[in-house]
């Protein structure tokens, strides 16, 4: 059994207003970036490409990830980027959160302490749906559901992203559409009209 420890820390911008959680990154094998959602057989970037730019390429640089862009862009959005996991067992070593035994679970109070200005949780699966729920009281929401909750007295909003793993069964288009709606409630806005 080998043990994983998460590789990077959070990134949050000045003034993050949106925190998106996921789980853990893919195996180191399958990064083409040190950030997150580093696979290219992972649609993250390419969705936020198509709510924000129309443009299913638009962090993209040939094949590669353009993470200077991507950076900027999430810092100009106040769009923070974390993980629920800290340390983890991949039972068959591949990316799958069915697969993925959690050892330990990032502190997500302690982590929203650091941005009093968040006022909207994203979580972009399953798994990280059920760590965040270890630590609030909320139901379970569906995919592309919102609810409120409560954070050490300040009231937040709970988000639920369809996946952006190809393996979900949702098409592209679908998922886009669930993006952009709960950025625009969120209040964080698109660059195009859709």
């Amino acid at each position: 059994m080998q043990y994983e420890t998460h590789p990077w820390g959070p990134f949050l911008p000045p003034h993050t207003r949106m925190l998106i959680l996921g789980s853990m990154p893919p195996p180191r094998k399958r990064w083409k970036m040190e950030f997150f959602y580093p696979n290219p057989q992972n649609d993250f970037w390419r969705i936020m490409g198509e709510v924000f730019f129309a443009d299913r390429e638009a962090f993209l640089c040939g094949k590669e990830f353009d993470l200077p862009k991507i950076k900027a862009f999430l810092t100009g959005k106040k769009i923070g980027m974390y993980d629920t996991v800290q340390e983890c067992v991949r039972r068959k070593g591949n990316a799958s959160d069915a697969a993925l035994e959690v050892v330990e679970m990032v502190n997500i109070p302690e982590l929203l302490a650091k941005i009093p200005e968040c006022r909207t949780l994203a979580v972009t699966g399953e798994k990280a749906m059920e760590n965040v729920m270890k630590f609030y009281d909320m139901k379970k929401l569906g995919v592309g559901e919102c609810c409120e909750f409560s954070a050490d007295g300040r009231k937040m909003r709970m988000a639920r992203f369809p996946s952006s793993s190809r393996a979900y069964p949702l098409a592209f288009a679908e998922k886009v559409k669930m993006y952009a709606a709960i950025f625009e409630e969120s209040g964080i806005v698109s660059e195009h009209v859709a």
